[in-house]
């Protein structure tokens, strides 16, 4: 595919592989004109000659010296990943080596690749849509099992296939109305409007989903936050210190020794969580500590999930009454603590609530128990089963649910037909740009300078 302007077809090289020294660096290079500048340094079989997704074993030179023994592979257009003829050489990964390398390249005629234009151009030429595209930066990203899952789904294309079915039905729709409005002065209906209403309706509970999808998505992308709440001395920071598995934060036997809310993250299940520990939560007069506190209290309300600590009967009222002053969409978890020195009062405690987990932090036995509740309580906070993680996103399936929202509105005041297809029309463009449909060069210059550089 050879449509696109002139300056995408320039020929561009950059580093592939992460910055430092390494066993190996894989330099790539693509564009009209790619075989025949890294030919012009390899020596080597000739690479004009060589068939598409062949490697082959050689060295880059200078007029005057060999810079490194090398592997190229050659991709010949479409076949590649930009669908332009595309070449990678892997050389040993000195840092000497890899700017030789460019130097040459950039001496042949190829210029430094801009964030991400490799991945732009494989989106200008079809390889794939924007949904896709991005997905390419967080699966590189990916940091848990998660998170990677939601990636690859989305390059392969799950949330763009349910976006294309939604707007090839709409589009069908708008059609008719457009017709409409060509015989305006004559007053027929090529649109039913019944069937219209139950289209939209249907659209409207599956765009419903992937937007309340989007907490959950991001959660998971970002890491969910977890506060860890209590009074103070209930076992906060060793809690912590167990989670993580490193000293993290500073355990005493004095009251009020958190006085900063401190956070790491780690994966359980294949999830990413983001812990949070919290000052210990009491009247105080210490002016320190009194910021700590409500420090803490913040962090309950960015919270997702709040493990409420407790280690008595009068510590859990105390968290029984937090809770109450929480939204209702928090997930809560209470969690006993100090199960090996208060064994007398563990079964009269686990008897008050079933729901109890019950550990200790300073043994972390129940520690499992308590990471599988986390785990259970995050796969329960989507139903869809696709995950809307990117805020993009988010923003244009809002705005489709209010376009089509505003359609639904004018069936039941029966509007006139091109009120209705301006909703209609506004609706397509917002799926349209989700996927790239339709996009703008500032668009794409915006999502794509957040990339790597070689990718």
């Amino acid at each position: 595919m050879n449509t696109m302007p002139i300056h995408q077809q320039e020929v561009i090289c950059a580093l592939a592989t992460p910055s430092g020294v390494g066993a190996i660096a894989i330099v790539r290079v693509s564009g009209l004109g790619s075989i025949t500048i890294v030919n012009a340094i390899f020596k080597g079989k000739n690479l004009e000659n060589a068939e598409t997704h062949t490697v082959h074993f050689g060295t880059i030179n200078t007029d005057t010296e060999i810079i490194d023994e090398v592997l190229v592979t050659v991709f010949k257009s479409p076949k590649s990943f930009t669908k332009e003829d595309s070449v990678e050489i892997s050389c040993h990964g000195s840092d000497y080596i890899i700017r030789q390398i460019l130097k040459l390249l950039i001496t042949k005629g190829a210029r430094i690749a801009k964030p991400g234009e490799f991945t732009q151009r494989a989106f200008l030429n079809g390889q794939f849509d924007l949904v896709q595209a991005e997905a390419v930066a967080d699966l590189i990203a990916a940091d848990s099992q998660a998170s990677h899952k939601t990636a690859l789904n989305q390059l392969r294309g799950s949330f763009s296939k349910k976006l294309a079915s939604l707007r090839t039905e709409l589009i069908h729709f708008a059609s008719l109305i457009e017709l409409e409005l060509d015989f305006g002065e004559e007053d027929v209906e090529f649109a039913e409007r019944d069937d219209l209403r139950r289209l939209i309706n249907a659209l409207l509970e599956t765009i419903a989903p992937l937007i309340d999808s989007f907490d959950f998505g991001n959660a998971m992308k970002e890491g969910v936050p977890v506060a860890i709440i209590g009074s103070p001395n209930v076992g906060k920071s060793t809690l912590l210190n167990a989670l993580l598995q490193e000293e993290k934060a500073i355990v005493t036997s004095i009251a009020g020794t958190t006085r900063d809310v401190i956070e790491d993250t780690i994966v359980l299940g294949g999830l990413k969580f983001r812990f949070i520990d919290t000052a210990g939560i009491r009247e105080t007069t210490d002016l320190v500590e009194s910021i700590g506190i409500e420090r803490s209290k913040a962090a309950m309300e960015k919270a997702d999930i709040i493990i409420f600590l407790f280690d008595s009967e009068e510590t859990l009222l105390e968290n029984k009454a937090l809770a109450k002053l929480l939204p209702v969409d928090k997930e809560i978890l209470y969690v006993l603590n100090k199960i090996d020195v208060n064994q007398a009062d563990t079964e009269k405690l686990l008897a008050l609530d079933e729901e109890i987990v019950p550990i200790s932090a300073q043994t972390q036995s129940g520690l499992p128990q308590l990471t599988s509740k986390l785990v259970a309580l995050v796969h329960g906070q989507s139903a869809s089963d696709t995950v809307v993680t990117n805020a993009r996103h988010y923003e244009h399936l809002v705005k489709t649910h209010e376009a089509l929202t505003e359609v639904i509105n004018g069936l039941t005041l029966g509007v006139t037909g091109d009120f209705l297809a301006q909703d209609i029309r506004l609706s397509l463009h917002h799926l349209g740009e989700i996927t790239g449909t339709i996009v703008t060069d500032d668009l794409l210059d915006n999502i794509f300078s957040k990339f790597c550089i070689g990718k």
